[in-house]
């Protein structure tokens, strides 16, 4: 089984074309954007749809290596560093780094973190009951006679319909899940007795199509949710860094559609 962990220890494969590709692409997009800086987590989001994050994360490391770009490791003030990343011909970049740190530590502080991970929760709680799914737990380790044992976790949320019974993970974040996390609560579910399925802003086709291999489903949702309460945030984070980030009322439509096309077929 492809395994994540093969591309992104420090001593990884040889550079490869999509290594090579992804260099070329940012080499072009620091070149059309001298004036601006960036750090590596936007960077890896902006270019998703051409390239895996570690790939695009690889290729920062080589053009930092050989002196293309400049990069700048900072403390957040809650704690935590961001790496900046700017063209090298960018001489007075220290106003526009500062201003970078200082909206990433706004979204990026605890109080905010922690209201993103609960109102991803929420929104897909009310998704799901919306469309008739019946809650039976939130946090769960044990359903029935089964008790699961091998590590600490749980899963979000547990629903059922039609007599079908699933295990909901929910990661309201910009990166992707954790790889090993993302295992062990495959084999949480399974051994529950229920589908597992992950509602996540954005993961790579070898998770779904693995995931999809076990019974389960990834339900891409392709914003990061903000609470309405945070939408001035949103729409800040949105402009400035060209994320996709969004403050909705509820789930789009169409996301729950996806999933009942699944559960309606798998039936």
């Amino acid at each position: 089984m492809w395994d994540l962990d093969d591309y992104i220890e420090d001593e990884g494969p040889p550079l490869d074309a999509a290594q090579q590709s992804a260099e070329g692409i940012l080499r072009q997009f620091f070149d059309n954007n001298r004036e601006s800086v960036f750090f590596s987590r936007q960077l890896e989001v902006i270019h998703e749809h051409q390239f895996f994050h570690w790939i695009t994360n690889r290729a920062i490391r080589t053009l930092i290596e050989s002196g293309e770009v400049v990069a700048e490791t900072r403390e957040l003030a809650m704690g935590g560093e961001i790496k900046l990343i700017w063209h090298r011909g960018y001489r007075y970049y220290k106003r526009a780094a500062t201003e970078v740190v200082k909206l990433v530590e706004e979204y990026a502080h605890p109080n905010i973190g922690a209201a993103l991970g609960l109102h991803g929760e929420m929104m897909v709680l009310e998704g799901f009951a919306r469309n008739r799914f019946t809650l039976l737990g939130r946090e769960v380790n044990r359903l029935d006679d089964q008790l699961w044992t091998e590590t600490n976790h749980d899963v979000d949320l547990v629903f059922e319909r039609d007599g079908v019974r699933y295990g909901i993970e929910v990661k309201n974040t910009l990166g992707y899940m954790d790889y090993k996390e993302l295992k062990v609560k495959v084999r949480l579910c399974l051994h529950l007795g229920l589908r597992p399925v992950f509602v996540v802003r954005m993961a790579p086709k070898h998770w779904i199509f693995e995931v999809a291999g076990q019974g389960g489903f990834i339900l891409i949702l392709k914003y990061q949710l903000y609470p309405w309460t945070h939408a001035d945030l949103a729409k800040r984070v949105a402009a400035t860094f060209t994320l996709p980030v969004d403050a909705p009322r509820a789930l789009a439509d169409g996301t729950m559609v996806r999933f009942l096309k699944y559960h309606e077929q798998n039936l």
